[in-house]
């Protein structure tokens, strides 16, 4: 098992750019210590189509980031599994971070994917930004904004594709190939660029593979 102590060489994604970028080898990325987890310990996952990385089950936020890589406008595409367990699963992809408490995130909600209940069913996709603005004081300040319903609702066992478009302070993010948004939020902060890394909330663990990364010039 690859522990959080991961910290040797850089990853370096050279010339990310607007033309598309093949899948990065999360293993090799994990074995070489590119790969900087905070808060969770890291293992492997070989499966058909997916070789990724899990990161394990915890209290507080996890982030496994990807060292050495900068973003700021373009397209983040991954996939990424959680489970049907309430409340306990939370699973993402973090962005124009900062340090390890300071990012953004858009983050699924698998638990909810099977929901009936109108007011569950637009909780299964969620913006934040930490450490400022959470999703209960988003979801005071303006309802239904920073989180929504996905279309067809997808398993909340399988991996899921999900596709972030981010152009200045617009993210809008697609799911399963979808040609619709299933979220479409303006940022809160003025965090606009930093840190790539696989998000999981409290209590949560996640699988995660297949991530490609093209810059927008």
């Amino acid at each position: 098992m690859y522990t959080r102590q991961v910290t040797t060489t850089l990853l370096l994604l050279a010339g990310l750019s607007s033309f598309p970028q093949a899948a990065l080898d999360l293993h090799a990325a994990a074995k070489q210590g590119t790969i900087e987890v905070y808060n969770r310990d890291l293992s492997l996952i070989d499966e058909p189509a997916h070789a990724g990385i899990r990161l394990s089950k915890a209290y507080g936020e996890g982030v496994a980031w990807l060292k050495g890589v900068e973003f700021s406008n373009g397209t983040i595409e991954f996939d990424v599994r959680g489970e049907d367990v309430k409340q306990h699963s939370f699973v993402g992809i973090a962005f124009h971070g900062s340090n390890d408490s300071t990012f953004d995130a858009i983050y699924l909600r698998p638990f909810q994917f099977r929901a009936t209940a109108d007011s569950l069913r637009m909780r299964m996709i969620q913006y934040i930004s930490l450490p400022q603005h959470p999703w209960r004081k988003l979801r005071v300040r303006a309802p239904r904004v920073y989180e929504h319903s996905i279309e067809p609702g997808p398993d909340p066992n399988a991996w899921v594709h999900m596709r972030i478009v981010v152009q200045g302070d617009t993210i809008t993010t697609y799911i399963n190939g979808a040609m619709e948004p299933s979220l479409v939020v303006k940022k809160v902060t003025q965090l606009r660029a930093g840190r790539v890394g696989f998000y999981v909330a409290d209590t949560s663990g996640g699988d995660f593979a297949n991530i490609r990364i093209t810059q927008a010039k």
